[in-house]
């Protein structure tokens, strides 16, 4: 017997096909598109068998829905995370800069306290290992600094910790096994 599909069952499905579809980014954009939509399209069809409750709890849990989807796909070893090395990437500098930029900026301001009248060039330098050497110029209280940049061991640690974070060094395997399934879907 056909039951009928209100609004608010449609809604309830979507919020689970949304839910299912924010745990699926790590699968390639037409894969997650088309899972969603065979997802959605089963869904709206049970409900209208059964109904919306009981489809849905047929469902399943949508994270262990998501990691079946994830392993079928790639298979069940460990891939990288693409979003967690760039959101990394680049929060890191932000914050390693302001960070740098603050503690040359905290130098300056302990030279202004000591004598707020003070004239002359200064150096600092920096932060041992991370941070390049400052050089601060005052007249009458008023100055500017130069310097204080990431030093290339800096670096080389941003981009070490953006590697671990974000597991790269699994890249190369993920795109072999991508290319050997490619190469056995064509055959």
């Amino acid at each position: 017997m056909t039951q009928p599909v209100t609004w608010l069952d449609r809604l309830r499905i979507e919020r689970v096909v949304w839910t299912l579809d924010q745990r699926l980014y790590d699968l390639p954009r037409q894969v997650r598109i088309a899972t969603r939509r065979e997802v959605r399209d089963n869904l709206r069809t049970a409900a209208a068998d059964m109904g919306t409750g009981p489809a849905l709890s047929r469902l399943g849990d949508s994270r262990r829905l998501a990691e079946e989807y994830i392993s079928a796909q790639y298979g069940d070893e460990a891939r990288p995370a693409w979003l967690a090395a760039a959101v990394f990437l680049l929060t890191g500098q932000l914050f390693f800069t302001e960070f740098l930029r603050e503690a040359a900026v905290a130098f300056g301001d302990g030279l202004t306290a000591a004598d707020p009248h003070i004239t002359g060039t200064f150096t600092w330098g920096g932060l041992d290992l991370v941070q390049s050497s400052v050089t601060y110029t005052y007249t009458n209280g008023q100055g500017t600094f130069v310097g204080g940049a990431w030093t290339p061991l800096a670096w080389a640690l941003w981009i070490i910790a953006t590697i671990l974070i974000g597991r790269l060094w699994r890249a190369p395997l993920a795109w072999r096994r991508r290319r050997a399934a490619a190469r056995a879907a064509e055959t």
